[in-house]
């Protein structure tokens, strides 16, 4: 799907675009967060806390915008994050999403709660693809996993450890969701009337054959595990630091541990074999109330700055956010929601469109700001409140 310049300038714009295509559930899953929503409200407001203090009369010539990250380069410090379910916003979902990454030079998370095969959605980007690992379907169905995501070339294993159980998305019960992914027809019928309200959607959902089966998580002897059993295993599958020597055992490559707002966390990460940790409050879809991303991400650095790659994630709308948080330590950030609204929005489409404003963005801002290298970005130019600080 063509979007037209003219009305999609900034990720707001895929936003709205994603609202009106996707029925009301789909869109609420994308769009919500857990309880109140003060930590997904948060995570965007309080980019607003920084302030740029730039470099003015600087000749720039080209930018150097390119980054490493565990020792592979990417052509500007974003990443894809993990979206669950992305099937259900787009039929292309991950497969489409991993090639918009690679096209762009940049790197892709596949989650395990997604409903394209990995191998698959692997052998669509050039770039570099990690998997993130949950540990739904028990041991059995993570060594599959593990085993085939070695295979299949992803190079880092992603561990998410703020999952001990499902957040409270207010939204998704009140939307139906449940019963519109596995009730019966009676159950369906009070929430028919708005999925038929978006036939372009319902179109591509039953040729895509409808609800996908979760193919990364085969549970031995019974074969992928069915989308609604998911909640359900996550309460009885928590990742725990006991966890990582096994973890360890499976998978010789980098380890990257993703859900990170403390100091102490931080270091023992790091103690378990951490090639990265992502400063990540799940995108405020777990536990409510905590600190914004962007406001712990001083913390972190602070603690394990020195001794890993810290990334962040939470709340990046415009490429402005990014430049905040190298200003402040991450060495790249992890992009969900910006890119799967233009997923949700236009597909593969969307998707190529969301990396490029938040690319061009970030370009722009570097230049605004005077400031010709990544490397050259540090605190001195921005200002953020004095309890930020390390503790």
């Amino acid at each position: 799907m063509k979007l037209s310049p003219s009305e999609v300038v900034n990720i707001s714009d895929l936003r709205r675009l994603a609202q009106k295509r996707a029925p009301k559930a789909v869109f609420d899953y994308l769009d919500g967060g857990a309880d109140s929503e003060i930590t997904l409200s948060e995570n965007t407001r309080a980019f607003r806390d920084i302030l740029f203090r730039p470099r003015q009369a600087v000749a720039l010539g080209q930018c150097g915008l390119s980054v490493k990250v565990l020792g592979r380069e990417i052509s500007f410090p974003a990443m894809l994050a993990p979206v669950g379910y992305s099937r259900m916003m787009h039929p292309g979902g991950e497969v489409v999403a991993a090639r918009a990454a690679g096209e762009a030079g940049t790197g892709y998370i596949l989650s395990t709660i997604s409903g394209h095969k990995m191998e698959n959605v692997r052998a669509a980007t050039s770039g570099p693809a990690w998997y993130q690992l949950y540990l739904v379907g028990g041991r059995g169905a993570a060594e599959g996993a593990i085993d085939r995501a070695r295979i299949a070339g992803f190079s880092a294993l992603v561990i998410t450890v703020d999952t001990a159980v499902a957040g409270l998305r207010e939204r998704d019960p009140r939307n139906g969701m449940k019963e519109l992914l596995g009730g019966s027809i009676f159950a369906k019928m009070p929430f028919l009337p708005e999925i038929m309200s978006h036939p372009r959607w319902l179109a591509g959902f039953l040729i895509d054959g409808g609800l996908p089966k979760l193919e990364n998580i085969v549970i031995p002897g019974k074969g992928p595990m069915e989308l609604l059993d998911v909640s359900a295993s996550l309460a009885q599958s928590a990742v725990s630091w006991a966890d990582f020597p096994w973890i360890r055992q499976l998978w010789n490559g980098p380890i990257v541990v993703k859900g990170i707002l403390i100091a102490d966390d931080a270091r023992r990460a790091v103690d378990e074999g951490a090639s990265a940790v992502v400063v990540s409050n799940h995108g405020g879809r777990q536990l409510d109330e905590v600190y914004p991303s962007i406001r712990a991400l001083p913390e972190v650095v602070a603690a394990v700055g020195n001794q890993t790659e810290v990334l962040m994630d939470g709340g990046i709308r415009r490429g402005s956010d990014v430049v905040k948080a190298l200003c402040l330590g991450a060495r790249a950030v992890l992009v969900g929601r910006a890119y799967a609204y233009g997923l949700a929005a236009g597909g593969y489409e969307g998707v190529k469109k969301a990396i490029q404003i938040l690319r061009d963005d970030f370009e722009r801002t570097m230049r605004l700001l005077g400031c010709p290298t990544i490397a050259e970005l540090n605190a001195s130019y921005i200002e953020y409140p004095s309890s930020w600080k390390a503790h």
